[in-house]
């Protein structure tokens, strides 16, 4: 490689790394605690709520909904969630199905009698308030797209890194860590060799962190194009009150996805319905498809099937990447490995930084001596 080559290449992975550092490092120390946050979240909110019925029959999703608008008079559902741990269903409600998120209200009920769950916790937890900071800075959108733009920045660092060590280690062995050296020499081989070691990985969670930060980006596009695409001809510029039966839907959309599960349910009129069907959204039962959705379209009116849609590719991608981000599919094993790598990274950033400043000033030191021995 020519040395203008080196030089270039040298000129991208100091200027990504620089600008780019102390984002890194707040995303690396916010997102440590959150591979743990379902660990975390039981060890700070331990659940007290019991149902109560346990062993007794279920309500079903028409008796829930109806509980649900009785609690909350003059609105309409917009979406129906399951938990999958719990014998609990959530429904929210708003005042009209294109309202605002902050007009929409979210509550519990347990099903086996119809009664109102207790939040898990009030106001805003610890892990709720790291989750804010790693995904925005508390800045929304304008937050989560400047993070993204760090994300791309550290892939631009990781290549060329990637770039950068062939040639530097060629009169060196792989992994040398020369300890009897200097501490800059000392640290910019654990820098070296950490980075070369961590590159698969730093490049997997810095590409799902890219994509994660589109998220509002790709579902306004999936709903403005692809959505649009499943409104057929026949289909009225009013949202159409829902007459069929939920649970006749929910059961006619499970014969369309006979092995999958039931996430959740949206109704006519939301952002992820159209004006005339319920949309019935499952997922993978396993842990490698879970994340994996797949909507089918209920008619609201008629209880007609209009069949199972797959997600567009972009979908499904920012599905995939989220759990993959954060170490999710392999249980504990796999988020204590993410963890290693995460304070790794740490390590590199720390110790990138530390090259930079014992460079510059070895650089004022040498440009100082002329200065002094002339004054000499």
């Amino acid at each position: 490689m020519r040395s203008g080559t080196i030089r270039g290449w040298a000129f991208v992975h100091k200027w990504t790394s620089l600008i780019s550092t102390a984002f890194l490092l707040m995303l690396c120390i916010t997102g440590l605690p959150l591979i743990f946050h379902d660990e975390i979240d039981a060890a700070l909110n331990p659940e007290e709520w019991q149902a109560a019925n346990p062993e007794g029959p279920r309500l079903t999703l028409d008796e829930i909904l109806d509980i649900a608008l009785a609690n909350r008079s003059g609105e309409v559902p917009v979406y129906m969630s399951f938990d999958t741990e719990r014998p609990v269903v959530n429904v929210t409600t708003a005042p009209s199905a294109t309202a605002s998120v902050s007009e929409m209200h979210f509550a519990s009920f347990d099903v086996t009698s119809g009664d109102l769950v207790p939040p898990a916790a009030k106001g805003e937890t610890v892990m709720d308030f790291i989750l804010r900071l790693h995904t925005d800075m508390f800045l929304e959108l304008p937050g989560t797209l400047f993070l993204g733009f760090m994300g791309l920045l550290l892939v631009a660092a990781i290549v060329s890194g990637v770039v950068l060590y062939a040639p530097f280690m060629r009169k060196l062995n792989f992994g040398v860590l020369r300890t009897e050296q200097s501490s800059r020499v000392k640290w910019l081989d654990y820098h070296n060799l950490l980075g070369i070691v961590a590159t698969g990985w730093l490049l997997v969670v810095g590409l799902t962190g890219v994509i994660n930060t589109l998220e509002a980006p790709i579902l306004d596009a999936w709903r403005d194009t692809a959505l649009a695409d499943l409104i057929d001809d026949l289909a009225s510029d009013e949202i159409a009150t829902a007459t069929a039966s939920l649970d006749a839907a929910v059961n006619h959309a499970r014969t369309q996805a006979p092995d999958m599960e039931l996430q959740f349910v949206a109704f006519p009129g939301t952002d992820f319905s159209t004006r005339r069907h319920y949309a019935i959204f499952f997922h993978g039962a396993s842990p490698a498809t879970e994340r994996i959705i797949t909507p089918v379209l209920v008619d609201a009116t008629s209880g007609a099937s209009s069949g199972l849609r797959d997600m567009p590719w972009f979908v499904q991608a920012l599905s995939l990447s989220r759990p993959l981000h954060f170490g999710d599919y392999g249980g504990l094993l796999l988020k204590l490995i993410w963890a290693l790598l995460d304070i790794a990274t740490i390590i590199i950033l720390g110790t990138g930084l530390y090259l930079w400043v014992a460079k510059k000033q070895t650089g004022s030191v040498k440009s100082a001596r002329p200065v002094a021995a002339k004054s000499a």
